[in-house]
Formats: structure tokens, C-alpha cells, sequence
């Protein structure tokens, strides 16, 4: 289920969390069916509460629902996959075997 407090904004290419008057974000290319997650950006006051997982949580959601393929570029989101190989459905396969999931 996704989190009703994250939006997709895609005019700037990002799914967003406001959070405590800060804002999070997932940045991304989106080209279906890939979804290409290029940064994620958590302010430092904010760091360490479990917001960059719940945004990928969401992200993985949606794109699932959206039936799109998830390309990991960023780095958390790379690591968060191989953290979590049971979501790997989302994964391009290319990206399944470098990130050995």
C-alpha cells in the first residue's frame, strides 16, 4: 500500500515527503516501462528516522501498480534492493544481476 503522505511531482521528477517543514525526496527518469531512480535526498536534520526506506517503500509500490521497472542508479536505493531481494520484481533484470538479486 502507498503512503498517502509521499506525492509523485511530476513536473520536477521526484516523489516528495514533507516532513516537519523539510522536505525528502526520491528523484527519477521515468521512460516506460523503466523507471530510472537517480537520487535520494533526505535532509540531515532528518536523517536516521527511516524516511529513505519509506520512501523506497512507496516508490516500490507504485511502481509495481504502474507496472514499471525500476533501474537503481542511486546508491540507497541500490543497497535498499539488495537489503530487500524479495522486492526484486521491480528490478530491470539487467540491474537484478549486478546487483546480484
Amino acid at each position: 500500500m502507498t503512503d498517502p503522505e509521499i506525492r509523485d511531482n511530476p513536473d520536477r521528477h521526484q516523489y516528495e515527503l514533507p516532513v516537519d517543514g523539510d522536505l525528502a525526496v526520491v528523484t527519477y527518469n521515468l521512460s516506460p516501462p523503466n523507471l530510472m531512480i537517480t537520487e535520494t535526498l533526505v535532509p540531515q536534520r532528518l536523517e536516521g528516522r527511516g524516511i529513505a526506506s519509506r520512501l523506497a517503500r512507496h516508490v516500490v509500490d507504485d511502481a509495481r501498480a504502474r507496472d514499471l521497472l525500476i533501474l537503481p542508479v542511486c546508491p540507497f536505493f541500490s543497497a535498499w534492493f539488495q537489503k530487500h531481494p524479495d522486492q526484486a520484481d521491480v528490478v530491470h533484470p539487467t540491474y537484478r544481476g549486478i546487483l546480484g538479486l
